[in-house]
Parts: C-alpha cells; sequence; structure tokens
C-alpha cells in the first residue's frame, strides 16, 4: 500500500486550503480510503496504484502549495474505514517522508519498506518535479490536454496552433521525458512497498 501525507506549505501566511484540496482529491484513481484531514493543514490518504501515486504527487508539486509524503509498505489490517484510523509502517514511512519533504526541493520525499528502492523513487520523483515546476503556462497548455489522450492534431486544432508549435511546447515543457519516465518511478515505488522484492 502507499500513504500519501501531504502538509500545507506557508499556512501561516496562507489561507487554509485543505478543504479545497480534498474535494480535488476526492475519488482519485487508486484510492483505498479517501484522503482526510488529519491534524492542522495536512491531509492524509492510502491507495494502492503506485501510477496513481505518481500522477497525485506531481499534481501537488505543481501547484508549489504542498509538501509531499509518500510511505509505501505494509499497512495493519484489517484497515479501518477512516484513514486517520489507519497504522503500520506504511503510515510512519509517509510520517518520515513528509517531514523530510519539507526541507527539499521540490517539496516531496519516498520513504518505504524496501529503503534502496524508496530512494531511488524519491529521486527520480525529484527530477519530474523539477521538470514539472519549471513547465510554462503555454507548456502546460499542451501537456495538460496530451495528458487527457488528445493527439497533437487536437491540441493544435483547440489551440489554433501549427502541430509543430505544439511539438515544440511538449518538448521544451520536458513532456516526452515525464512522460517516459513516469513508469520507472511507478515500478520503483512498486518495489519499495515490498523489502522481499529488493535487488
Amino acid at each position: 500500500m502507499f500513504v500519501l501525507t501531504v502538509d500545507q506549505r506557508n499556512s501561516r501566511a496562507e489561507p487554509d486550503r485543505v478543504e479545497e484540496l480534498l474535494e480535488q482529491l476526492a475519488g482519485a484513481p487508486g484510492l483505498v480510503r479517501p484522503f482526510e484531514r488529519t491534524a492542522g493543514d495536512e491531509v492524509q490518504g492510502v491507495l494502492d496504484d503506485p501510477a496513481a501515486v505518481v500522477d497525485l504527487a506531481l499534481r501537488l508539486v505543481r501547484t508549489g502549495r504542498w509538501s509531499v509524503g509518500v510511505g509505501a509498505g505494509a499497512v495493519r489490517e484489517p484497515l479501518p474505514a477512516s484513514t486517520r484510523a489507519g497504522a503500520g509502517p506504511a503510515f510512519e514511512h509517509a510520517r518520515d517522508a513528509v517531514e523530510r519533504a519539507k526541507t527539499s526541493t521540490p517539496h516531496v520525499a519516498v520513504s518505504g519498506d524496501d529503503p534502496a528502492s524508496a530512494a531511488h523513487a524519491e529521486a527520480v520523483l525529484r527530477l519530474l518535479g523539477e521538470v514539472v515546476q519549471r513547465r510554462t503556462d503555454a507548456g502546460w497548455e499542451v501537456v495538460d490536454l496530451l495528458q487527457g489522450g488528445a493527439t497533437q492534431t487536437d491540441v493544435a486544432a483547440r489551440l489554433g496552433i501549427t502541430k509543430q508549435a505544439v511539438s515544440q511546447r511538449a518538448h521544451a515543457g520536458g513532456w516526452p521525458h515525464e512522460r517516459d519516465v513516469r513508469p520507472v518511478a511507478a515500478a520503483l515505488l512498486d518495489r519499495a512497498q515490498d523489502a522481499r522484492e529488493a535487488p
């Protein structure tokens, strides 16, 4: 399992954004237990799909408003209905990870039952996070549509630009690299949740 613990950055200077975030994360793919406010400006959810974890982590990193801790490992069974009542190594890993994420750039960290795979997953997620945070608004116009399943022809027609311009924006925004590396991050997260799968 994967536990995401997400803490709002600069909460003393910014309004509380937790309720808004909970609405955005409701029904996200891969959720086993919904995100809930755990304390103050922090939320926590449980997922079982590493690709969904990568997607959510990058969505949160994109905003620059959250520190994201990913815990990969076992949870105490049976998992209670409320995320707040959950326990086990994955929850402990998520706590460690979010504390480290608060002092890292970008603000994402991974801890897991397989420490080596968790460290590798963290390195890849941070690299992807840098790509995501440096992408321009023009780049996001294209990438958001491509991620949604649109073809370059569709995107060109929608934005009123040429296919060549779509390709240029996608490459400038690092989308081909992000697209290719996302499965690597997911595979490493999958390994991080089970020490028995360590190489």
